[in-house]
């Protein structure tokens, strides 16, 4: 756990997402979703590809918050699902990159500016988490 003061940079934590790894949230989420393991379906409704759950994607988000926060500390997690992660179908899949910077911290709680990426490209849009400290 870090020390949560006004403008400290934390991560970044990096996570890879395999076609495996989206196999299993669909069955601990029942989300079934064929965008998330057809390349046909994927791009028969306009996308890249094979895309990521968002929810998967946030689940790591909060995982490195509670890395920086202690577990249990998160009490708001938000942003926007603006670009998608495409997994590709090997062996290798695709890494996100997780940071934040502590903004205000008052009253007990923290404020964390999130970056979220794929690729270079951020795939959440205005991404924050508030913790306890």
């Amino acid at each position: 756990m870090s020390a949560l003061s006004t403008g400290t940079e934390l991560g970044p934590n990096t996570f890879t997402i395999t076609r495996a790894d989206l196999v299993r949230y669909a069955g601990a989420s029942g989300d079934f979703n064929p965008i998330h393991w057809n390349d046909r379906i994927a791009t028969m409704v306009g996308l890249p590809g094979v895309i990521a759950h968002g929810m998967f994607t946030m689940a790591l988000v909060a995982s490195a918050v509670d890395e920086w926060a202690g577990a249990g500390r998160t009490v708001e997690l938000g942003g926007k699902f603006t670009n998608p992660v495409v997994v590709p179908d090997d062996d290798q899949g695709v890494q996100i990159e997780i940071s934040g910077k502590v903004g205000e911290v008052a009253d007990g709680r923290a404020t964390i500016a999130l970056t979220v990426t794929c690729g270079g490209t951020k795939v959440l849009g205005m991404p924050k988490a508030v913790v306890r400290v």
